[in-house]
């Protein structure tokens, strides 16, 4: 039983965690990219790498917080643009190759021992070295808080502060997607993932839209990787290809195309894998699997669980079947 409340609680702080919000910011970009768009990129960590970099290296260079938000943002306009220019005319799959490639680029640069003055190498850049500017901004004050079965420091590191800024963003962005997808543009948008030589045929610049869902989508990835190293340190390796698996699974869990399926997939992400490994720690022998084993196993659930959701429910927990084919162009 005290395992059980011990998983319970687990999960519970695991659904208010700011990487928890984290990946749901990073889920909601790449809907833009996917869910609405029909584009496959499998380079959204990338998006998440460069705005954390940016978003650190502007503050540690003694630049004002706001200053270095702004940086970031242009930073993943920069890259969207490097990345969709020779690509967005080609087929979906020439995309996927390329964004794939290209978060690997800016992975390895990052880890660069050529490069450790600037982005730490391999060992990364503390959050101590970043974090300060966020934290003076806090109104939350000193000491520990209790909120239901959650207690945490007010303004600490993955404290109170960190945790309603990171969730207001997503209330925010979701507030957006659902405002911009129910306008002309996103309209656009979703006739370009059904059938873009119908809306060519209606005289819109198909490749400009893309562009543009391209530049959004990135730009939302970026907000999510400054959000995702407020509360700890920067690693490249924590952004590379397993991130954006986790975000791809996140989102098609949840829904593609739809305004809190990256919500919910996120927070249903991250309870899973804590379920299984309670409950895999509770009633398992450790003769059988020990810990590493059952984290390991809990893994292995999440992947057959995709599997099964893209075959039986492709539409996700909330999408809508009718809408949404995984139709990439």
């Amino acid at each position: 039983m005290d395992q059980f409340l011990t998983t319970l609680v687990a999960i519970l702080n695991s659904a208010i965690s700011p990487q928890t919000a984290a990946l749901a910011i990073a889920a909601i970009g790449l809907n833009i990219h996917f869910g609405y768009t029909g584009l496959l990129n499998f380079g959204q960590a990338g998006f998440m790498l460069i705005g954390a970099y940016a978003f650190a290296i502007s503050i540690i260079g003694g630049l004002p917080i706001i200053l270095a938000f702004l940086i970031a943002l242009v930073a993943a306009v920069i890259f969207a643009l490097i990345l969709g220019i020779p690509t967005l005319k080609l087929r979906g799959d020439y995309l996927a190759i390329v964004t794939l490639s290209a978060a690997e680029i800016v992975r390895m640069v990052g880890r660069s021992s050529l490069l450790t003055n600037i982005t730490g190498g391999s060992n990364g850049i503390t959050g101590n070295e970043y974090r300060g500017p966020f934290t003076d901004l806090s109104f939350f004050g000193d000491g520990r808080v209790d909120f239901g079965p959650w207690n945490y420091d007010a303004t600490g590191s993955n404290g109170w502060w960190f945790i309603a800024t990171a969730w207001f963003v997503v209330a925010l962005l979701c507030l957006f997607v659902w405002a911009i997808m129910r306008s002309p543009w996103g309209r656009v948008l979703r006739g370009i993932r059904e059938d873009e030589d119908a809306v060519r045929a209606l005289g819109k610049n198909v490749y400009s839209y893309k562009m543009q869902a391209l530049i959004l989508g990135g730009v939302i990835g970026a907000i999510a990787g400054i959000v995702y190293i407020l509360p700890a340190s920067l690693q490249a390796d924590s952004m590379g290809r397993s991130m954006t698996y986790f975000i791809f699974t996140a989102l098609l869990l949840g829904g593609a195309a739809t305004v809190f399926g990256p919500v919910l997939g996120a927070i249903v992400f991250f309870a899973l894998r804590l379920l299984v490994q309670g409950l895999a720690g509770q009633f398992v022998p450790g003769t059988i699997m020990n810990g590493q084993q059952t984290e390991q196993f809990a893994w292995i659930v999440i992947g057959i669980t995709l599997m099964l959701v893209v075959i039986f429910r492709p539409q996700g927990i909330l999408g809508n079947k009718k809408e949404l084919s995984f139709d990439v162009k």
